[in-house]
């Protein structure tokens, strides 16, 4: 078979990779303690390694996978499609899939947003929201408004633009001189809470950082930036629908736009299809990557308001909105996600997430009572607790990760945050499983012992 492992186990693929393949978010030098663990193949929430272990993806690879590995409905979909069609260029040319999707996900906006860009991972959906932003002013006859607003510990990608609205050192500082300067305002995440404050207290002090902010330099502000009800790779920060309330009246007030960064919070996630459905309001601007493929093809889009796109229109080509990459609106990915649309609404896939959540929650709930955890919390189809740093001693994400491993379980801890994304399979009993497993492996690298051990925290990585 091509490419098989001559040594036909998981050491052979391991010491292969280490040789050619540069893999993300890895320190690689210390890889060779923890090797990649090599996958030969998925089916569910499971993935298979090649001496035939298995690991329950706990995290969804990433977040991505939202039906898990393989699924059939999915996989039928894309068979048909590359009989059909598989890529032809969007400049000039359109194909069903990606109208299909767009109007389809317009729907789901009542028509609010009522076109989509498309793009191919989250940082340059990003990329293209802040473009998009700036532009649209200038057409409109304030080039002025050029500055960019995000919350502190937010994160929305890797590319210079995506990067220079992220507040997570670790990806951050290295680039730093080569990132526009933009400006940083409180997170809402309520573990800020202060003795005796709600959550929405924390997102209302946020939120008047903000419009302190607005009031001062409103006239030079193009966007703000913001992952609406969870900051995810700062650790899982959960905030009040409060805040968003309050920022979309804010944004409103001083004519500044506000752009929902939904990549990881979308596609139900969060309980609604839209995170920002929960709090009711619409952005000017919505990014959506990660689950909106199913986990199978690489995929991200902007929905913005039709005033937006009607800013662009000119006969001069040289005033549209010139963005592009040579496989935009690509004909398989665009089938993938129409897919995923078609599960939400053949397996009500939002009602029965809330009834897979409860299980999960109730099966975790020795947690939020446990000596060694702090801040246990969950929103829809993601929880997360903090490990308490007396407890979680040296490079606690490594250890755990390894550990989990060792009791089939897939997951990556941020810093001293453990997190769950799971795929939308769970059923009573495999949550029962889960949860056992997690708190296993926290038994097995939890320890008191630790705690002079490294006095410095892990960086947050995803």
């Amino acid at each position: 078979m091509p490419g098989a492992d001559p040594e036909g186990a998981n050491a052979g693929w391991q010491r292969r990779s280490l040789r050619s393949v540069w893999h993300p978010c890895t320190q690689m030098q210390r890889a060779a303690a923890l090797p990649p663990l090599p996958i030969a193949r998925g089916e569910g929430p499971w993935l298979f390694d090649h001496e035939r272990r298995r690991y329950f993806d706990a995290t969804s690879s990433w977040w991505v996978n939202l039906f898990g590995h393989a699924d059939a409905r999915i996989n039928a979909a894309l068979k048909d499609q590359l009989d059909r069609l598989p890529h032809v260029m969007l400049a000039g040319c359109t194909h069903a899939p990606a109208v299909e999707l767009a109007e389809r996900l317009s729907a789901l906006t009542g028509g609010v947003l009522g076109h989509c860009f498309f793009a191919s991972d989250g940082a340059s959906a990003v990329e293209i929201a802040l473009k998009m932003s700036f532009h649209h002013w200038r057409k409109r006859g304030h080039p002025e408004k050029r500055e960019f607003v995000c919350l502190r510990r937010g994160y929305h990608g890797e590319t210079l633009g995506a990067l220079a609205v992220t507040d997570v050192p670790v990806f951050r500082d290295a680039y730093d001189p080569l990132l526009m300067r933009v400006h940083q305002v409180m997170s809402p995440d309520a573990r800020q809470a202060q003795p005796g404050e709600s959550a929405a207290g924390v997102a209302n002090r946020a939120a008047a950082e903000l419009e302190a902010l607005f009031a001062s330099r409103h006239a030079h502000i193009a966007a703000l930036i913001v992952e609406p009800l969870v900051q995810c790779a700062s650790g899982m920060a959960m905030h009040d629908t409060a805040y968003l309330r309050r920022v979309r009246t804010l944004c409103d007030r001083y004519g500044v736009s506000l752009i929902a960064d939904e990549i990881a919070v979308g596609c139900g996630r969060t309980g609604s299809f839209f995170a920002c459905e929960q709090a009711g309001i619409w952005p000017d601007f919505l990014c959506l990557s990660k689950g909106i493929s199913g986990g199978v093809l690489p995929l991200s889009l902007v929905m913005t308001r039709d005033t937006v796109y009607a800013a662009f229109l000119a006969e001069d080509v040289a005033h549209g909105f010139l963005h592009s990459h040579s496989y935009t609106g690509n004909a398989m990915a665009c089938r993938a996600a129409l897919a995923v649309l078609d599960r939400f609404v053949e397996d009500d896939v939002l009602r029965r997430n809330a009834h897979r959540a409860a299980a999960l929650s109730a099966a975790l709930a020795p947690l939020r009572a446990d000596p060694r955890v702090r801040h246990f919390r969950q929103h829809g189809m993601i929880w997360a607790f903090d490990v308490r740093a007396d407890w979680a001693g040296e490079r606690f994400a490594e250890r755990f990760h390894h550990a989990g491993r060792e009791r089939e379980l897939l997951i990556r801890p941020i810093g001293h945050t453990v997190y769950l994304m799971p795929p939308y399979l769970l059923d009573d009993t495999l949550a029962q499983w889960l949860a056992g497993r997690v708190m296993q492996t926290l038994d097995a690298v939890a320890h008191k012992e630790n705690t002079h051990a490294d006095p410095t925290p892990e960086p947050a990585t995803a």
